[in-house]
């Protein structure tokens, strides 16, 4: 028998194994044929799809057609970023880099390959939640020298006046020690982004961290809201700072509780983990890349974040409330990055998802005399 011979693998079975929808499309814009994540994609079978024009599985006037007409009149490929061809069929927002190119021996035929942006997108908003914290650590450290020092000396002033005043000028001097002391306070909380120390980490049940934070919740801010549990008992821990953990995820639960409000008599929180392979990142202080396949979503039935809003969501001093300082989120970006994780937000009303996506503990990171994941 020939060896080699067994190796031959067919043309279907290269194009299946890709993860990206592929498709064929004739000169007259009849879909030829695709592969099994086309069909995901565009959410029909090879057959139905056989049954359409291109135009009528994208969104009227979409660039992709305009792509492929450029690749039939000059012979060569092209390609495109960042396009959203998104409808109804196949979701109402799908961004992918598109490319085009002719097929060879087939007059006016094209092959189109579509693929997602949606980690790569992960990534840059990760990077650009990074880069946020570096310049709020940067105004904190200003801030504790050039305001705090300044602010005792006046508070100290505001106290000496107070015991030599009439009833009348003690409520001012009252006044100046309590706005001294609160932005003092809010320094003190930017300067926890000033903390530049490697991240202590050792294998963490998350379900615990969670559990924590909704008793956390229910007896205090939530209380009010019904919180629901979507978890996977068969999660490997996180290689995490469980302190740390419990602080995002209570910012997230409170933020949705705020979002929520106490008018609504209907307010939920649901809580998720999910096993998800596949998304890799680099984490400080690792020269290798890391995996990410540990999924914890916090969802609220609350109105949704403005649009404008949601790509500077984990930037500090961006807030919805009124009374926000705009730093709890951006903490949350900043512990999620110091464990090498992503952290993204997709709202709409009714539907908002913090989804957090977080490296696992290895084998060698378990404690090997069986000690269970804190």
């Amino acid at each position: 028998m020939n060896i080699a011979a067994t190796r031959v693998v067919s043309h279907d079975s290269i194009l299946n194994a890709l993860p990206h929808p592929v498709i064929s499309v004739a000169a007259d814009g009849t879909v030829l044929d695709g592969n099994v994540a086309s069909e995901t994609f565009f959410q029909a079978s090879i057959p139905v799809l056989r049954r359409h024009q291109l135009r009528e599985l994208v969104p009227f006037g979409s660039p992709l057609l305009a792509l492929i007409e450029q690749v039939r009149d000059r012979g060569a490929p092209v390609n495109e970023y960042k396009v959203d061809i998104g409808t109804p069929r196949n979701g109402h927002e799908r961004v992918v880099d598109i490319y085009v190119a002719p097929m060879p021996e087939r007059n006016g035929d094209v092959v189109v390959m579509l693929q997602e942006r949606t980690i790569a997108d992960k990534m840059d908003r990760q990077l650009t939640h990074r880069g946020a914290a570096r310049s709020v650590t940067a105004l904190a450290a200003m801030l504790a020298h050039e305001i705090k020092n300044p602010l005792s000396g006046i508070r100290g002033a505001a106290q000496l006046l107070e015991t030599s005043v009439n009833d009348e000028d003690r409520t001012l001097t009252r006044l100046i020690c309590d706005e001294a002391d609160r932005i003092v306070k809010l320094v003190d909380r930017m300067e926890v982004f000033s903390d530049e120390r490697p991240v202590e980490r050792e294998p963490v049940n998350i379900h615990v961290v969670l559990e924590h934070v909704k008793r956390l919740s229910q007896s205090g801010f939530a209380r009010h809201i019904r919180f629901v549990e979507e978890y996977d008992p068969s999660l490997p821990p996180v290689y995490g700072n469980r302190d740390q953990l419990i602080q995002v995820f209570l910012n997230l639960v409170k933020n949705a509780a705020e979002s929520i409000g106490d008018q609504t008599s209907d307010g939920e929180i649901l809580l998720s983990t999910a096993f998800r392979p596949g998304v890799r990142l680099t984490m400080p202080g690792v020269s290798s890349r890391v995996a990410l396949p540990l999924e914890v979503c916090v969802r609220d039935n609350g109105p949704g974040v403005p649009d404008d809003l949601v790509p500077h969501l984990f930037d500090a001093f961006v807030t919805t409330k009124s009374s926000g300082t705009g730093l709890g989120l951006a903490l949350v970006a900043k512990i999620v990055g110091d464990h090498g994780g992503i952290v993204e937000c997709d709202s709409q009303p009714r539907k908002t998802v913090f989804r957090i996506l977080l490296p696992m503990a290895r084998v060698s990171q378990v404690d090997m005399n069986g000690r269970k994941a804190l």
